[in-house]
């Protein structure tokens, strides 16, 4: 199965990433910002990056999904951003999204087990020309 990195402050989604992704088979490491996160992601080569958008700070989210776009290595990884940004911001983000952020879904928390695995799935299956490398919808 896949190699999935989930990126979170939050243990408990992390946990949750852990024990939901780990029992359809795939193996999970996890990181708590994203300086972590990406030295983990530059190491471990992953078939996925799950990535919350506020950790040390408010925007670290898109600016380590920036950063993995700029690795040559990591640029066609697919990324799924994870946030509860839409109860905590006036900003509203939504699957439309990919249009500025170089990222391939964003799904809210708390996560749902059956759309997130559902999800997880469909990125996985992704071709290298449907990532969304530069912040077009894919």
């Amino acid at each position: 199965m896949a190699k999935i990195i989930c990126i979170d402050d939050d243990r408990d989604i992390l946990d949750t990433c852990e024990v939901v992704l780990e029992g359809q088979g795939h193996t999970v490491e996890t990181a708590v910002n994203g300086k972590e996160g990406l030295e983990k992601a530059l190491k471990l080569k992953p078939d996925l990056i799950i990535l919350d958008v506020m950790m040390d700070d408010s925007t670290e989210g898109f600016h380590t999904a920036y950063k993995i776009r700029q690795d040559a290595g990591l640029k066609y990884t697919p990324i799924m951003m994870l946030s509860s940004v839409n109860e905590t911001s006036p900003l509203k983000f939504s699957a439309n999204d990919g249009e500025f952020l170089p990222v391939d879904a964003f799904m809210e928390k708390p996560i749902k087990p059956k759309e997130f695995t559902a999800k997880v799935k469909e990125l996985l299956a992704l071709k290298k020309e449907q990532i969304n490398v530069e912040g077009r919808k894919a």
